[in-house]
């Protein structure tokens, strides 16, 4: 367990002889309004580091030159999440291998840690503290040998994981996917649900989709405040599923509102009468012509979206001609890259897409041009 100042410097010693570890990071994001990151376990073939992020003197960023070095592999599972609060605290990573990419694109049918730990090592990881609150301190011994499992097999795991992408022959892929993701993870938002929620457009008149999006955006900014103010996550003050039934269904009274899906009994009683009177207020607008015309869905151009269905049937075909699961061939993410690529569509073009790789170049290159050529 490293506390303070003089055992972070003590991880970046050991660390510095290490060609590979494992990490993972814990937060309080179920817990509090502003998510903090509370742990960063590190795991070698000897020890594990619970690093305590919010004692005092624990500055992850001291790590960031061991994170930065592409020839450390840095193994972790599902890293979405945690490369974004690794950007926040200042550390960028370099050499990631995700052992849950490569399992998927590998196209094995459990891909989740407890899985691999089972079925590679015969070990049965608990799972019971995924959403417990890691600001607790002092830790409860119990979830510190659960943040303790998360990377104590990982770096084995990685290394059979990583044998298995070299036996199938899809290394080059799972390394490209890695390097873009971490290349991509931002530093997470301040509160990271900034933009309008997304609402169910199935059905609405377009007289209706005004109203309800402008419930929806008013009914947001006022979950923000309230989670805010009771310091709870804003899903836990009112799902998106609970805001887009009242948007899209507004209530005319309270019985009405409690019966929408998703709304809880305490939350009615509580913001009930607002919810209403902001229901009501919007209604009057909308009578009145006061609000804005609904937002037209963005459509995608017609020519990317048939390239796009082009590509997805081509990458299929290649897929079980070469025994792999198709986003081995192309990524969905490469997929929208190439679709949206501007004429002359050349095979040098191609190569100056960043996260192609030169194998896919190699492999693919000419029956690519020659797809999106006839498609343009």
């Amino acid at each position: 367990m490293i506390t303070e100042s003089a055992g972070v410097r003590e991880v970046a010693l050991a660390l510095a002889g290490q060609t590979e570890f494992a990490v993972d990071v814990e937060a309080d994001a179920m817990h509090a309004f502003r998510a903090r990151l509370c742990f960063v376990q590190i795991g070698t073939e000897k020890d594990v580091y619970l690093l305590d992020t919010l004692a005092p003197g624990v500055n992850v960023a001291e790590l960031a030159p061991l994170f930065a070095d592409v020839s450390k592999t840095k193994y972790f599972h599902a890293a979405g999440g945690d490369l974004q609060y690794l950007a926040s605290a200042g550390v960028r990573v370099k050499g990631l291998f995700d052992t849950h990419r490569a399992a998927t694109l590998l196209g094995w049918p459990k891909v989740g840690l407890a899985d691999l730990v089972l079925e590679k090592l015969g070990v049965k990881l608990l799972k019971e503290h995924q959403q417990s609150d890691f600001s607790i301190r002092p830790l409860p011994d119990d979830m510190k040998a659960y943040i303790t499992d998360d990377v104590k097999y990982l770096v084995e795991i990685g290394r059979q994981v990583k044998a298995a992408c070299v036996a199938a022959d899809v290394l080059e892929e799972v390394e490209l996917d890695c390097a873009r993701m971490a290349e991509e993870a931002a530093a997470r938002p301040d509160m990271g649900h900034e933009s309008k929620p997304k609402l169910p457009r199935g059905g609405l008149s377009g007289a209706q989709l005004q109203l309800a999006e402008a419930i929806g955006e008013a009914l947001h900014g006022l979950r923000l405040k309230w989670a805010e103010a009771a310091n709870v996550p804003m899903g836990r003050m009112l799902s998106n599923m609970a805001l887009g039934a009242i948007a899209t269904k507004p209530p005319k009274d309270l019985k009405e509102l409690a019966r929408r899906e998703g709304v809880r009994g305490p939350w009615v009683r509580e913001h009930g009468e607002t919810v209403l009177k902001l229901v009501e207020e919007l209604q009057g607008k909308q009578a009145r012509g006061e609000l804005p015309k609904a937002a037209d869905a963005v459509k995608k151009d017609p020519n990317i979206k048939k390239k796009a269905e082009a590509l997805k049937a081509w990458r299929a075909e290649k897929a079980t001609a070469r025994k792999v699961t198709p986003s081995v061939v192309l990524s969905n993410l490469l997929v929208d890259d190439l679709a949206e690529l501007k004429a002359p569509v050349t095979l040098e073009a191609l190569a100056a897409l960043p996260w192609l790789g030169e194998k896919r170049l190699k492999l693919y290159g000419p029956e690519l041009v020659a797809l999106l050529v006839s498609k343009s």
